[in-house]
């Protein structure tokens, strides 16, 4: 489920943000989808390291930590 245009306008709304163009919305979700999936990649690996089928939360924690 990757994070919409709408949901990256919703956050930086969030942050403060009075107005946001289309093509801010569209950055902050294209790299904010990249990021997640990068993220995820490394909770994968590490949990197969670890001889697991399921990607626990620490399996996450220290993949955003790298």
């Amino acid at each position: 489920m990757p994070i919409s245009k709408q949901a990256a306008r919703r956050i930086l709304k969030g942050a403060g943000a009075d107005r946001v163009n289309d093509e801010a919305a569209m950055e902050l979700s294209e790299a904010l989808n990249k990021l997640a999936y990068d993220v995820a990649k490394k909770a994968v690996k590490l949990a197969s390291h670890a001889k697991r089928a399921t990607v626990r939360k620490e399996d996450v924690e220290l993949a955003l930590k790298d």
